[in-house]
């Protein structure tokens, strides 16, 4: 089973300096952390706040490319957690199939914000990185403030996205 969810923030982690994409579902309660690569980011941030470039950045060339091969990119899901990492797919309907496409979910996500596509996150992922909380041995007050901060997100507390 899935469930729908939005882009509610681009954060950075304090320690790390990563970057976080937080996903909150749509008519609902779950919430799913998922620390990306800067460059991600900034193609995740300049669709959420409309920059347009000149040229194509990389996520609009792939737009461009399934658009002009008659495919549109239905919707994305992060289908999976394995070892720390995510794992997602983005579904195009082209010629009345549906190809599956394995993906990074910072690049699916960039993608289905440009295609104003679905974004759909697995029960077991949101199982399986509930489960990764709470058996960290971090449990240092950052850790305790970030879990709070997490847990009562709401997309209504955010305005622009900034990096």
């Amino acid at each position: 089973m899935v469930k729908e969810m939005k882009v509610s923030a681009l954060t950075k982690d304090t320690y790390s300096n990563t970057p976080i994409v937080i996903h909150k579902e749509e008519n609902g309660e779950a919430t799913l952390p998922i620390w990306i690569g800067i460059m991600e980011a900034t193609a995740i941030a300049t669709e959420l706040e409309k920059i347009e470039f000149q040229r194509p950045m990389t996520h609009d060339l792939l737009k461009n490319v399934i658009s002009h091969a008659g495919g549109v990119v239905n919707k994305i899901e992060i289908c999976d957690l394995k070892d720390n990492t995510f794992y997602a797919i983005i579904f195009i309907e082209m010629d009345g199939k549906v190809l599956e496409v394995d993906a990074r979910p910072s690049d699916a996500i960039a993608l289905a914000l440009r295609e104003n596509a679905a974004i759909f996150v697995n029960e077991r992922v949101l199982e399986k990185s509930h489960d990764m909380e709470e058996h960290r041995d971090d449990e240092s007050e950052e850790a305790k403030k970030w879990r709070e901060i997490l847990e009562g997100l709401d997309p209504k507390d955010f305005g622009k996205y900034k990096m």
